[in-house]
């Protein structure tokens, strides 16, 4: 050892300065256990710096969030379109459905609060009930049953196929479903027409059967169902392609049949889509209005449904205070489906 090599490391030992050593405490190891830290160099060597620590994520860090008025304004023009276009007016039905309210007479002028017995008038009306059954049955085959049926059935039939022949179906689907309800209406009046209507020319023979008169349910069922399948369509679409397609090969390499791959795989896969159309048609249909146009209730109120009879009572007689009660009813009844189908679903959900 030279003097030089003897006075640097009695510098390095000297107070403040840290000498590194190795596991058996001599000269320190590149590849020991222990850390290598730099030695203090003198003149003509090269210092290592330690390198700089990285900044810690300040866990208290502010979030940017919206305060509260700032939200409000937001959310107020929202609120100001729902409470005068839809409160407003629903408060204001169940009103008039409380008093003897009429277009003409002194009713109208000074309308009389009754409490309820417009809503035990409308109880009591024949008329009432059988619109009421009448409106049943046209939701539950012409929406649950026609619309969601065949909706499905086009989704399935149709998710493989591909190019130009599946858009053109898809377009002549949706465009039963995006034209104007009173076009329809005169297109389907044309088709069922007694005589010379396009239904009578396709069967063989003279046929001359007023379809509207005959068989005025069915007509307005099938006709909604024509109407409305292409909504049906296009949320099991969606639905069924959420579908793993390595579930459905599977069982098509194991040898399932069709109806066992829906039963099995696909019904359980798309249950909640299920219950969520059903839900969507069944109150769409439950309102619909549009069987006016092609019957107006008749004959002999046999196509009556609910919403042509508040139409009936209130505009056509003039009395808003019983239209405004059976509203007010119908509105019930659709909450009341709301909720069966609310409890179905939450109760699938604890299921799985």
């Amino acid at each position: 050892m030279t003097a030089d090599d003897g006075r640097r490391r009695d510098d390095a030992a000297a107070p403040g300065h840290d000498v590194p050593t190795g596991s058996d405490g001599g000269q320190p190891s590149p590849a020991g256990g222990g850390s290598v830290q730099p030695v203090l160099a003198d003149e003509g060597t090269t210092s290592v710096p330690e390198p700089e620590p990285r900044p810690k994520a300040d866990a208290t860090a502010e979030v940017a969030v919206i305060n509260k008025p700032t939200a409000i304004g937001f959310v107020a023009p929202a609120l100001g379109l729902i409470g005068v276009f839809m409160m407003f007016p629903a408060v204001w039905a169940l009103y008039l459905g409380l008093t003897n309210y009429r277009v003409t007479g002194t009713a109208a002028r000074e309308p009389e609060f009754v409490g309820t017995d417009n809503f035990t008038r409308a109880l009591e009306d024949p008329l009432f009930t059988s619109s009421l059954w009448i409106t049943l049955i046209f939701m539950a085959f012409s929406g649950v049953v026609g619309q969601m049926g065949l909706g499905f059935t086009l989704a399935w039939l149709f998710r493989r196929w591909r190019g130009w022949t599946r858009r053109t179906i898809e377009v002549l689907v949706i465009m039963s479903w995006i034209i104007p309800g009173s076009v329809v209406a005169f297109l389907w009046r044309a088709f069922l027409d007694g005589e010379g209507g396009t239904l009578n020319s396709l069967i063989p023979g003279d046929v001359t059967t007023e379809w509207l008169l005959r068989q005025p349910l069915l007509a307005i069922i099938v006709f909604n169902i024509w109407r409305g399948t292409a909504f049906a369509m296009l949320l099991f679409d969606a639905a069924l392609n959420t579908l793993p397609p390595s579930h459905l090969e599977t069982a098509k390499v194991s040898g399932a049949s069709t109806w066992q791959t829906l039963r099995d795989i696909v019904f359980p896969a798309v249950r909640g889509h299920m219950l969520t159309t059903a839900l969507l048609v069944s109150m769409w249909t439950f309102n619909l209005f549009t069987p006016f146009l092609l019957t107006g209730g008749g004959p002999n109120y046999q196509t009556e449904v609910l919403a042509i009879y508040v139409y009936r009572v209130g505009f056509g007689q003039g009395d808003f205070g019983f239209g405004s009660a059976v509203s007010a009813v119908m509105l019930v009844i659709n909450l009341i489906i709301a909720l069966v189908y609310f409890r179905v679903l939450r109760d699938r959900r604890k299921k799985s």
